[in-house]
């Protein structure tokens, strides 16, 4: 019995080294608001903070003015035609992701999204919940970790009359409808982010782009979130099989 007992203190061992040398996986992606966006100057500093500055990962790919269907591989218009490109800038996010992982393990999974600017200016508003929780599934089968948590940045109050992006408030309203119905998603505020000094010394005011200061905020409020999500999954809070895809 007494190597029984020396197996299962050496199991008891591994398990704990492995547990300790785990990562955590933040996968930060979107348009032009996350392009500008500085993980190092807030979002990564909070992480460290929480979680220790050797067991995190950042990936960070965004693209100026892009729609989400160049994420989402089985993307849909409203009258369910396809486009001849849909998906490649996702490919592109995660052959970064796949080097910045590689030999490593994973304990958890975060997406951190800002997008929906290009999608609300081109009326495309009526599917972009769906588009959204697709890209969420996509990820997860891909990485192996249905039970990933998500962050989403609502877009500002930039255009709250839909003037000149006329599906404004409907793109809104989809991302805190997704972010709201999974028990591993969450939204955070970008409203005022949008007044004050700009990266070019300009004052703004209700802006389509965020200030200096705004990125600093964004940054601090998506890795808040973030850990408020992760310490609900590590802590058995959530459950241990993801919702499933609509349909």
């Amino acid at each position: 019995m007494r190597w029984v007992t020396l197996l299962l203190a050496w199991m008891m061992v591994g398990s704990a080294t492995a547990a300790e040398q785990a990562h955590h996986l933040f996968i930060l992606s979107g348009q032009s608001n996350m392009l500008a966006l500085d993980p190092a100057n807030a979002f990564t500093p909070t992480l460290q903070a929480a979680l220790g500055r050797d067991r995190i990962i950042v990936v960070k790919a965004a693209w100026d003015g892009q729609p989400i269907r160049r994420w989402v591989h089985q993307w849909r218009s409203a009258d369910g035609a396809t486009p001849e490109i849909t998906g490649d800038l996702y490919d592109r996010l995660m052959s970064r992701v796949r080097t910045a992982i590689n030999g490593k393990v994973i304990a958890t999974v975060t997406l951190v999204w800002m997008q929906g600017e290009k999608d609300a200016r081109d009326k495309l508003g009526a599917v972009y919940a769906d588009s959204l929780e697709g890209l969420i599934h996509q990820l997860g089968a891909d990485l192996e970790h249905p039970d990933l948590t998500f962050v989403i940045g609502r877009l500002s109050d930039f255009d709250m009359e839909n003037a000149r992006f006329p599906h404004w408030t409907m793109v809104r309203e989809a991302q805190v409808a997704v972010a709201e119905a999974d028990p591993r998603g969450a939204w955070v505020d970008t409203d005022h982010l949008n007044d004050g000094i700009n990266h070019k010394g300009e004052m703004i005011r209700n802006d389509l782009h965020y200030s200096v200061e705004g990125y600093e905020y964004l940054g601090r409020r998506f890795a808040e979130k973030a850990l408020e999500l992760i310490r609900l999954q590590t802590r058995g809070g959530l459950p241990l099989e993801a919702p499933r895809p609509p349909g």
